[in-house]
């Protein structure tokens, strides 16, 4: 459709999780975009750092030029529950997930060129909320800070929308996990990258 990507990652998130960091990753990513005929930046980012947006919006636009679609798929994602929560863990989730979307919502929306209507912020959100506190809550209130873009940059011609798509195996649930999402859901499946609607 004529895009270019950028796209962010961060290997110390990924190391500390039970995946664990694929090398090469990024580079794949970004050979693969290539190969569609895009132009494609890889910019690793720790999000908790409260300037790592502007600098990331920054190198975006020096790079690529104006950011014209921002696609806010990033997310620190501990399970925790209401008594097993650390406040490190808490206040992390809160930084990646909530502050870090609302500051590259502001960031996006200070640099972006038009055309009126043109504008587009789609977040990817959650419905977790037991025994995944810090992540459902920090989802939360990207949910509400979504709804304040909607409104607050209306005017502007960039429409804002919080999607949820439930379970999808990119490569990070274990077969248990899996079998345990399929179960519980209404249609026995969970989505993979490859079953997205045509």
């Amino acid at each position: 459709r004529g895009f270019d990507v950028a796209f962010t990652y961060y290997r110390p998130y990924d190391a500390r999780m039970p995946w664990g960091t694929e090398e090469g990753a990024a580079r794949a990513l970004h050979t693969a975009i290539t190969a569609q005929g895009a132009r494609a930046l890889g910019v690793e980012a720790d999000l908790a750092d409260p300037e790592a947006p502007a600098r990331l919006l920054t190198a975006v636009t020096d790079r690529l030029g104006p950011v014209t679609a921002l696609v806010l798929a990033h997310c620190e994602s501990v399970d925790s529950g209401l008594l097993d929560t650390t406040l490190d863990s808490f206040d992390r989730h809160f930084a990646v997930n909530t502050r870090a979307a609302w500051l590259l919502i502001r960031h996006y929306a200070l640099q972006f060129p038009g055309p009126h209507g043109s504008g587009r912020i789609i977040a990817l959100t959650s419905d977790h909320t037991a025994h995944n506190l810090p992540y459902g809550a920090s989802k939360g209130a990207l949910d509400r800070i979504t709804l304040a873009a909607a409104a607050e940059l209306g005017a502007q011609g960039i429409s804002a929308n919080a999607l949820n798509p439930g379970p999808l195996d990119t490569g990070w649930m274990s077969p248990e996990l899996a079998e345990h999402l399929r179960t519980a859901t209404p249609l026995g499946r969970i989505g993979t990258p490859g079953t997205a609607p045509k």
